[in-house]
C-alpha cells in the first residue's frame, strides 16, 4: 500500500496550488479516494472525495467553489487543484484510499484504510 503526496509549497493568500497523490496500481484501482488535511492544534479534517469513476465528488463547505478533486485512473493519480487560497487553508494535506471495492466517497477518516504521507501547504496572508 503506498501512496505519495506532493505539489505543497509556500505561497500567498489568493494563489493557487495543485496537490497530487500517486498511488501503486493495487493501493488505486476500485476505490474512492480522498484528501484530508491537518492544521497545527487542530484535529485531522476531511477536504475531499471522489469515486472510483469520478462520477461523485464531494467538498468540505469550508472549500466548496474554491478546490477541485479529480483523478485520472491510468495514471494512478488523484489530484487536489486548490484556487483562491487562504491562509486557514494552511495545513499537511493527507490522500487517502479507501479500501478495495469501496468505490463511493466517504468523510470519514475511519472510512479510509491508506494513507499517504503528507504534504505541507502554507498560505501566508
Amino acid at each position: 500500500v503506498q501512496l505519495q503526496a506532493s505539489g505543497g509549497g509556500l505561497v500567498q493568500a489568493g494563489a493557487s496550488l495543485r496537490l497530487s497523490c500517486a498511488a501503486s496500481r493495487g493501493t488505486f484501482s476500485n476505490r474512492a479516494m480522498g484528501w484530508f488535511r491537518q492544521a497545527p492544534g487542530k484535529e485531522r479534517e476531511f477536504v475531499s472525495s471522489i469515486s472510483w469513476l469520478a462520477s461523485s465528488r464531494d467538498y468540505a463547505d469550508s472549500v466548496k467553489g474554491r478546490f477541485t478533486i479529480s483523478r485520472d485512473n491510468a495514471k494512478n493519480t488523484v489530484y487536489l487543484q486548490m484556487n483562491s487560497l487562504k491562509p486557514e487553508d494552511t495545513a499537511v494535506y493527507y490522500c487517502a484510499a479507501r479500501s478495495f471495492g469501496n468505490r463511493g466517497t466517504a468523510n470519514n477518516g475511519d472510512e479510509y484504510d491508506s494513507w499517504g504521507q503528507g504534504t505541507l501547504v502554507t498560505v501566508s496572508s
